[in-house]
């Protein structure tokens, strides 16, 4: 005789379980969440003068970098970069990455229901009898009593966007290294054409130095002093050359794909033509929203979540495994309303009474973790602060040494051109002009790496305020 069992639920037969599911709506155990204390002082020292142009009434992470970056070269070697650097692309799969472990994690607070269709044939005693059942039903799900899961979960979740700030903040430093390299490229193109300047003007002195030893007038000392700054000069181009050259490598690495050498700099541009200025009156509120420190606090929220799963470890847990159906002996009965009906409710309760210390070991990492993570948190603004300080305080100085040293440079000059003349004339011997030209050589040098200095401080205070990322899909934001 043919017997089949098809499992299916009736709606009343569904009200065990979905009291146990509403039952998984408990809040969690996690601790409360507060915001800590801001470990450094409410503002900064040395801060820029009210009323500077370009930033002044914005907080720099408001300013995308498209706007903050004037020189359109460097804006397109920028995008170039976001688009292809390796390194940033590593970063940018561990957030989808980070993103799928969420999603497993977040699957595990609701059941997963299962559909299937069986059929058996068997022959006893000279009888053949066939059974069809078609079911339904879940496996073992755990309801979330205490909030365990909604706990893990949690954890996850914050465990995702910390990476997810990450990599902002990964985006951002990019984006000032690519600069700076463009910049250091920029500076040691200025120097190697200064070099240049410098061998064609001590050229002509010797040129003159030989023309007056050959009448007499000067004497061997002369022609080897004039012969030291053409050689240095010669020298400085060598090295600068294949400082130029190690440069536009750095910046190709750092790029990550072939680039038009019409986006590279002759020289080093002027720093209102370059970049827009630092803000005035900041807060050291504006470090919060720092990416870094962000994915910092996030860290924090996600091991405080990890305690609460880590308390409800203590709690019973309840599984619950269901299934229902129809059956019937015909396989074309089971949907026409021939069939039978069954179902099978098992809910299983079990409760921690003995664990040698398992659970309260587990909670105590759980909180240590937690107490490691506050002051991860807390050291990341600390370090952000300093990191702002520092900046603003290079800033705070860096506009009086252009001025001194752009006066030393315009007064350099003037000397050697006075003692270039007075040699000529025979007036005095050539000691006076070599040591002209050296300082005006020295503080041209000087005067160009300062310049950098400055650029690169503004796109340094720039970066460590958080500068701004534009919503742009080319930038691979999550």
């Amino acid at each position: 005789m043919s017997k089949v069992r098809v499992k299916t639920m009736r709606n009343f037969r569904l009200l065990p379980l979905a009291g146990a599911l509403l039952l998984a709506g408990c809040s969690s155990l996690a601790p409360d969440y507060t915001r800590p204390e801001l470990p450094v002082p409410n503002a900064w020292e040395n801060q820029p003068i009210e009323g500077t142009q370009g930033l002044s009434t914005q907080q720099a992470a408001q300013l995308p970098w498209q706007e903050f970056i004037k020189d359109e070269r460097l804006t397109q070697i920028i995008e170039l970069a976001l688009n292809n650097n390796r390194s940033l692309r590593q970063t940018l799969a561990d957030v989808e990455a980070a993103r799928a472990t969420y999603r497993i994690q977040r699957a595990d607070i609701f059941p997963q229901i299962d559909a299937g269709l069986n059929g058996t044939r068997s022959k006893a005693s000279g009888s053949i009898s066939s059974s069809y059942e078609a079911e339904v039903g879940l496996s073992s799900y755990e309801v979330d009593l205490f909030g365990k899961n909604r706990s893990l979960s949690a954890a996850q979740l914050e465990a995702y966007l910390a990476s997810s700030e990450t990599a902002k903040a990964a985006q951002i430093s990019l984006i000032s290294e690519i600069a700076n390299a463009w910049l250091t490229l920029a500076a040691d193109k200025s120097i190697l054409s200064l070099a240049q300047e410098t061998q064609n003007n001590a050229q002509q002195a010797l040129e003159i130095t030989q023309k007056r030893l050959s009448l007499g007038v000067d004497s061997q000392i002369d022609l080897a002093n004039a012969e030291t700054i053409y050689h240095s000069a010669n020298s400085d181009i060598a090295l600068y050359t294949t400082q130029v050259n190690q440069d536009l490598n750095a910046l190709r690495l750092l790029v990550g794909t072939q680039f038009d050498n019409s986006l590279l700099p002759s020289a080093l541009p002027d720093s209102r033509s370059l970049v827009s200025d630092v803000p005035a009156g900041l807060s050291s509120s504006v470090l919060l929203q720092r990416p870094d420190v962000l994915a910092a606090e996030h860290n924090l929220k996600s091991a405080n979540a990890n305690i609460g799963a880590a308390r409800a470890a203590f709690f019973p847990s309840l599984s619950l495994t269901t299934t229902g159906g129809i059956a019937s002996s015909v396989l074309a009965d089971i949907f026409s309303g021939g069939a039978s009906s069954i179902w099978t409710i098992a809910p299983s309760l079990t409760l921690p009474i003995f664990d040698n210390g398992a659970n309260d070991a587990s909670l105590a990492y759980s909180e240590a973790q937690q107490q490691k993570q506050l002051a991860a948190y807390e050291y990341a603004i600390q370090t952000a602060f300093s990191e702002v300080a520092d900046a603003l305080a290079r800033r705070a100085t860096i506009q009086e040494q252009l001025n001194a040293e752009s006066a030393l440079v315009a007064a350099a000059n003037r000397s050697y051109q006075l003692s270039l003349a007075r040699y000529e004339n025979g007036v005095e011997s050539f000691q006076s002009t070599l040591e002209a030209q050296r300082t005006m050589y020295s503080a041209q040098q000087s005067l160009i790496s300062t310049r950098q200095t400055d650029l690169d401080n503004r796109i340094t205070l720039y970066r460590v305020l958080g500068g701004g990322l534009a919503t742009n899909e080319s930038q691979g934001e999550s």
